[in-house]
């Protein structure tokens, strides 16, 4: 079995893509993992990907597929695997679906958790973290039981840069813009699934599993 999970940021997908791979007994691979990996390991597209992320700019598409071609050529890969933000673009689906074909294989299901802008801009602005132990919290859904202070180690919780609401909707903007063309790809290919990730956690996650109920085993 072998499945992408795109969606938007804040939607939940790295969560529910974790949950599938454990039920599955796949491995789940995040595109910032293997990159941090491939550049801990020093491996020559590692290092290479490690100039990129040094001066603060994005990895190049070409850099990114490299990594992850190599990333699913280890044998943990072999059963399968349940890939987390990858691909982002049109460009980096056709890379992947050129990689696969060479080892003789083809994404199985493509889940697309998605929800109103207006959801996750309040989902994310609403979070707050931790300042010393980061632990994450929410000022609607998971509130601390002392207002702005940690539960845990009692230290001041604080809005991230990345969750404030401008920060948002500019993060939405860049994934409309890079992401939606790569959705009706995968929709054209009969692969994508629509999973409405505005619910609650474990709906979301029952609705996926449906999807490999004849996978999972009871």
């Amino acid at each position: 079995m072998r499945a992408a999970f795109l969606g938007p940021p804040g939607v939940g997908k790295g969560t529910q893509a974790v949950r599938l791979g454990d039920k599955l007994g796949l491995v789940h691979i995040c595109t910032g993992d293997i990159l941090r990996q491939a550049v801990a390991e020093k491996t020559e597209v590692g290092l290479e990907a490690k100039r990129y992320m040094d001066a603060g700019d994005l990895v190049p598409d070409e850099v990114v597929v490299r990594v992850m071609e190599e990333r699913l050529e280890r044998a943990d890969c072999t059963r399968g695997y349940i890939l987390d933000g990858f691909p982002r673009t049109v460009a980096q689906g056709q890379a992947l679906d050129k990689v696969l074909h060479e080892h003789g294989q083809a994404l199985d299901k493509v889940i697309f958790v998605n929800a109103p802008d207006d959801v996750l801009v309040k989902r994310l602005s609403g979070r707050r973290t931790c300042s010393e132990c980061g632990a994450v919290f929410h000022v609607d859904t998971l509130p601390p039981k002392v207002d702005g202070i940690c539960d845990n180690c009692q230290k001041p919780l604080v809005l991230r840069d990345d969750d404030r609401a401008e920060t948002v909707r500019e993060r939405l903007r860049v994934y409309h813009n890079m992401t939606a063309p790569l959705i009706d790809y995968y929709r054209d290919q009969g692969l994508l699934i629509d999973i409405p990730g505005e619910r609650d956690i474990d709906e979301v996650q029952s609705m996926i599993e449906e999807q490999f109920s004849g996978t999972i085993a009871t």
